[in-house]
């Protein structure tokens, strides 16, 4: 009998294209918005982090397009859209 994949390895079976301009940005100067942080904590993929300056950094390579940051944070904090077609996660159920 086989082990069941944990989520991390049926992540890493998920293929990302990047497209030349990133889909998530968090926007000038709110970094440090208290409503970032709730990124933090919903975003499946754990793509955002605290630096040491207080601020919240993104790592859009993983992004699952699930948009939990976007409902989370809100459009003032995050500009979210779409990825091109063709481009972003294309899913590998393992």
């Amino acid at each position: 009998m086989s082990e069941a994949m944990g989520l991390k390895a049926k992540l890493g079976l998920n293929v990302f294209k990047h497209n030349e301009t990133a889909h998530i940005v968090i926007k000038p100067g709110m970094e440090k918005d208290p409503r970032l942080k709730r990124a933090i904590l919903v975003c499946p993929a754990g793509l955002y982090s605290e630096n040491a300056a207080g601020g919240v950094e993104l790592t859009i390579d993983g992004c699952l397009e699930c948009g939990t940051c976007r409902l989370a944070c809100g459009i003032e904090v995050l500009d979210w859209n779409f990825p091109e077609g063709g481009t972003g996660v294309q899913f590998r159920f393992g």
